[in-house]
């Protein structure tokens, strides 16, 4: 069967199942078989060429997608900015909009001349804020918080991962099994943090997803934010990062496109001086910006 039709066969089925993008999740899954990015399938169906694939492997990760497990879990990594992040059963799949949050937080160092800024990234899940943060701003310190043990076999997974590329790392970023909203919980650092970089479950309880994807395989500590409206673990976490920050530092925080106007209320009641909702790449409201 040539490349053309394995396609369009598999995703048909995928559509049937109810994958929202058939067509792509074919393709990437067939580059996974046979080793190679997605650009080549793309090449070898715009050339007619053949593709030398693993036919057995393909159809059983075929199988996993068409009953709506992750394909970020499936093909066992997950692009997040410049980094490519392991992922699968017990840790949160790091999305692009996490990616403009932490863009904020950068943004914000950069205009501030910081050169060796100390970032804290609670909730650390992947390692995803933090690793890209270490690697993107040299000289930085980052301290990730993960309550998870299970989750935190990730984190230490990426980083080790990451520090093949970034060797100077391995000195620059700690991870801590603990609890982000608890008062002892890094509490040699209050006081002295430049900037909290953080995406905490804040997930309105009554507000179950729709997608198995995520409704059935992320990780529910990591989704639901311990309210109806998912607002009270996101309140501990700003209560939290202002004892973190020095004067002047700053925190980013990911939320629910429902919680921009409660989170800016929150964080001036708590004393950060100024307080804003920020938008992602779609501009729906998707995370505070609060300065200390």
């Amino acid at each position: 069967m040539i490349i053309s039709d394995v396609i369009r066969e598999s995703a048909a089925r995928l559509r049937e199942a109810g994958i929202e993008t058939p067509e792509h999740d074919a393709k990437l899954l067939l580059a996974e078989a046979a080793g190679v990015e997605l650009r080549d399938v793309d090449k070898a169906l715009l050339m007619g060429s053949a593709l030398e694939y693993d036919e057995a492997r393909f159809s059983a990760m075929l199988e996993r997608r068409a009953k709506r497990e992750p394909l970020q879990y499936i093909v066992g990594h997950a692009p997040f900015r410049y980094l490519d992040l392991k992922v699968g059963p017990g840790v949160f799949i790091p999305r692009p909009e996490t990616e403009t949050v932490v863009q904020a937080g950068l943004d914000w160092m950069t205009r501030h001349g910081l050169m060796h800024p100390r970032v804290v990234d609670l909730c650390a899940g992947s390692g995803a804020i933090g690793l890209a943060v270490v690697t993107e701003v040299p000289g930085s310190q980052v301290w990730a918080v993960e309550l998870s043990a299970r989750t935190a076999e990730w984190t230490r997974r990426n980083l080790a991962e990451t520090a093949k590329r970034y060797p100077s790392i391995a000195s620059n970023y700690q991870l801590e099994l603990g609890d982000a909203t608890s008062l002892t919980t890094l509490a040699q650092l209050d006081g002295t943090v430049d900037m909290v970089i953080t995406n905490p479950p804040y997930v309105p309880e009554t507000d179950v997803p729709e997608q198995p994807e995520v409704r059935d395989w992320d990780p529910e500590l990591a989704l639901y934010g311990g309210s109806a409206d998912g607002t009270l673990i996101p309140e501990r976490i700003i209560e939290r990062a202002f004892r973190l920050l020095k004067p002047g530092g700053a925190l980013v925080m990911e939320h629910d496109v429902t919680q921009g106007g409660r989170l800016v209320a929150y964080a001036k009641a708590t004393g950060f001086t100024t307080a804003i909702t920020g938008q992602d790449w779609t501009g729906r409201d998707r995370y505070l910006f609060a300065e200390k």
